[in-house]
């Protein structure tokens, strides 16, 4: 029997990331030889990656990067990225940690907006070496990005054990930038799907538009009154999806809108992205 030691198989977790049983089975094969069962643990790892397909990646992390535009046109742009592992475990792994800074960074180096085009590039055998390494199914779910004067970020950890889960991009004019992060902070709150009631599709505003005069009709209200009901619970409606319409995290008395008004300011876009969802 091999001989090794519990803290030969935590180090060798840490390294690679692989589950405690794939670890005792590599230093089983290479006899104790923590260097070999590293290298075991990789190989069988490539061969593995077909059996990874089927499994579900759903704990990781967002990555973020804001970094000034070139040229004349001024202004910033902020990219989220997404990566995801099997466990949280592999999650909090530090090179898993490293490996979604080099996600980012290869996202914005290659302008990548979809995981295939990121995968395209030079990074994909990284993210393919990484699964091998670590045994799990690794993976770029998403990439967002937003320009503006200015752009600002909020990451948050759900977990303080683990990377950030949430990531908010928030872009706005030069006077908006006074309060982005508060709003960037009340995104990754209150989980806004729009920026403004005019980026609500019309089959969306129609089809609540339906349901509150349906919902209307069956609960017995008027007819004259029910041109009335709509249009409020429609502005419900607006005031839980759409972000300048919100209540405002810190002051609940005022709207998002209101609140960048106040600094004379413009939110122009948002990305907000929550791991696994």
């Amino acid at each position: 029997m091999a001989n090794y030691t519990a803290a030969d198989i935590k180090e060798i977790r840490e390294i690679t990331g692989a589950g405690m049983l794939d670890v005792k089975k590599a230093l089983d094969e290479a006899d104790g030889d923590k260097a070999k069962a590293v290298e075991v643990i990789r190989v069988k790892g490539l061969k593995g990656i077909a059996k990874r397909e089927g499994r579900t990646a759903s704990e990781g992390l967002i990555a973020v990067d804001i970094r000034d535009n070139e040229g004349s046109e001024g202004g910033q742009t902020g990219t989220l990225v997404e990566i995801n592992s099997e466990t949280d475990f592999v999650a909090k792994n530090d090179k898993f940690v490293a490996l979604g800074d080099e996600a980012v960074a290869a996202a914005v180096e290659s302008g990548a907006s979809e995981p295939e085009e990121l995968a395209a590039t030079a990074f994909g055998e990284a993210l393919t070496n990484a699964g091998a390494t670590m045994g799990e199914k690794i993976l770029v779910r998403r990439i967002g990005r937003v320009s503006g004067e200015a752009v600002n970020s909020y990451m948050h950890r759900t977990n303080k054990d683990l990377p950030p889960q949430v990531g908010v991009l928030v872009a706005t004019d030069k006077a908006g930038a006074e309060v982005a992060r508060d709003v960037a902070m009340h995104i990754a709150a209150f989980t806004p799907t729009y920026l403004t009631r005019d980026e609500v599709p019309a089959d969306v505003v129609e089809n609540e538009r339906r349901i509150a005069e349906e919902t209307a009709t069956n609960e017995g209200k008027p007819e004259k009154a029910i041109p009335k009901i709509v249009e409020g619970r429609l502005n419900g409606f607006y005031k839980e999806n759409v972000l300048l319409d919100q209540a405002f995290a810190k002051d609940p008395k005022q709207s998002v809108g209101k609140v960048v008004e106040a600094v004379g300011g413009t939110v122009t876009g948002f990305v907000r992205f929550r791991v696994g969802s």
